[in-house]
């Protein structure tokens, strides 16, 4: 059956290439050692697992006949379009990773990349972030991304010092508490 009667298209998705999100000009992409290590695993089981279970799929449902209505083969190539776009992100953003380990901080009161902070912030209340890059930083476990403002507004900063956060509604002042770094690797 001729293509022209099918919904597969040699054109890329238009969400095809992901846009990778914005670094501050002339920065590095840094990252600790364990997101680094997450990113990797992920990338080698999409390669060395996944995709070829989803190849082995695609090629089974396309030995089946009919592919206009064959749901193994569509979902199979669109699950594969999906991976490969997957592999593609994670590739590229291992090659511009840099690794850096916030353990060399170890027993600093200054803030870096990795650093754990505790502040206080202006209605009286503490809160707990931990500086992360990128590509690892999950709100969800108060991980924020060393190029979002509440980093930005810490970083070099020392516990005691009073620091502006650029917010929405306005400045706002906001004290370090206190600066913990994971223990160096023995």
């Amino acid at each position: 059956m001729s293509k022209a009667f099918t919904k597969e298209s040699d054109a890329p998705d238009e969400d095809d290439e992901l846009e990778l999100p914005a670094l501050p000009a002339g920065s590095k992409n840094y990252i600790t050692p364990a997101g680094f290590a997450r990113l990797r695993a992920e990338l080698m089981e999409l390669l060395d697992d996944e995709r070829p279970k989803v190849v082995e799929t695609v090629s089974w449902a396309a030995k089946n006949g009919d592919r206009s209505e064959n749901g193994d083969y569509l979902y199979g190539k669109k699950r594969l379009r999906e991976i490969d776009r997957r592999i593609r992100f994670l590739t590229r953003r291992l090659e511009i990773a840099e690794v850096a380990d916030p353990s060399v901080h170890h027993g600093s009161d200054q803030v870096f990349f990795g650093a754990t902070v505790t502040y206080a912030a202006p209605d009286g209340a503490e809160r707990t972030i931990t500086i992360k890059g990128i590509d690892e930083a999950d709100n969800l476990q108060a991980e924020v991304s060393w190029i979002s403002p509440v980093a930005r507004a810490l970083l070099k900063a020392r516990v005691g010092d009073e620091v502006t956060l650029l917010t929405p509604q306005g400045p706002q002042t906001i004290e370090v508490v206190e600066v913990r770094y994971p223990s160096p690797a023995t």
